[in-house]
């Protein structure tokens, strides 16, 4: 992701005043708004709590799409709000993935009114990936339960309860990312899924939020962005 980005930042015209890995973490204490408008942060879940911490202490705007994380989010968005300063968190950058994010809740109001039909989850990644379920799938899973009474918490396994929405999640090589969601009954399935074909649209989206974020405070997101 972290090349991705650079090479669709650059090609949009902008400079990259650092990078930052495992062998120089110690040069984000050098980030200062003098020599950077924006971070953008896509390491691992261990790490980019401290990193969204050092960027907002030092005044810079940071747009992070690392999940895995999120017990430490809230404690992120308020020290934003204390320093005043702005953070774009999304659990995926991609602008199809955040349309089918609304296509997901709009389906989950219908199928509130049919208590036939039983939920669940499918998510697909590149074995690299560390974290199971994906963020993106954990979004969705809270899309589809904020609408269905009768289930009240996501399990990344088959559901052994009827108030559990089962996420199956598989690792494959070289695959950027597939979410599907069910409805089934004995009659029929009613199935929608989102396919990503590679890293350039997520990498897009960060950059596009990146660019969107300056000059801006709080805490954002993708509907901010995208007006949703």
């Amino acid at each position: 992701m972290g090349k991705t980005i650079e090479q669709i930042a650059l090609q949009r015209g902008h400079v990259i005043s650092y990078i930052i890995d495992r062998e120089n973490a110690h040069e984000l204490s050098l980030l200062l708004p003098t020599n950077t408008d924006v971070a953008i942060e896509f390491t691992s879940p261990e790490r980019a709590f401290g990193h969204v911490q050092t960027c907002l202490l030092q005044g810079i705007p940071i747009v992070c799409g690392t999940t895995g994380w999120l017990k430490d989010k809230q404690q992120a968005e308020q020290l934003c709000l204390e320093m005043q300063g702005a953070f774009f968190y999304a659990s995926n950058f991609s602008i199809g993935v955040n349309i089918f994010f609304r296509l997901n809740e709009y389906l989950a109001t219908l199928m509130a009114q049919q208590p036939s039909y039983q939920a669940s989850m499918e998510e697909i990644h590149h074995t690299e990936k560390k974290d199971a379920p994906s963020g993106t799938a954990i979004t969705l899973a809270e899309g589809v339960i904020k609408h269905l009474r009768n289930l009240q918490l996501w399990v990344n396994e088959p559901a052994g309860k009827s108030n559990e929405l089962s996420i199956i999640s598989k690792r494959e090589p070289e695959v950027a990312g597939t979410h599907s969601i069910f409805y089934n009954t004995a009659i029929d399935e009613i199935e929608i899924k989102h396919t990503a074909h590679s890293r350039n649209g997520f990498a897009t989206g960060a950059v596009l939020a990146a660019e969107w974020i300056q000059g801006r405070r709080g805490v954002l997101g993708m509907a901010d962005m995208l007006g949703f």
